[in-house]
């Protein structure tokens, strides 16, 4: 298990479209990849309705944590995109 701290930088926060690029992303990689949010609550980043049920604002910091065979790849990969502002 691997996990790094990102601040989501997108204005709008993840709203429906950075949510389904997060999520197609994360789809590419084996690993179980989940984030954590306000505290302890847990959000699948491969489901776009638990992202979006996280609601994460801009400037929100959340907790990525991949587990599996790919999960250093993953890691890495998807907090490019977050930090990169998920194509925004």
């Amino acid at each position: 298990m691997v996990s790094q701290k990102v601040k989501v930088k997108n204005p709008t926060g993840l709203h429906l479209r950075p949510a389904g690029i997060l999520c197609k992303a994360a789809m590419e990689y084996n690993a179980v990849i989940t984030f954590k949010y306000n505290g302890d609550n847990i959000a699948n980043a491969k489901s776009v309705l638990s992202v979006l049920g996280a609601c994460i604002k801009s400037g929100d910091e959340i907790e990525l944590i991949c587990e599996g065979d790919d999960e250093e790849k993953a890691l890495h990969d998807i907090v490019a995109l977050i930090t990169s502002g998920l194509g925004e």
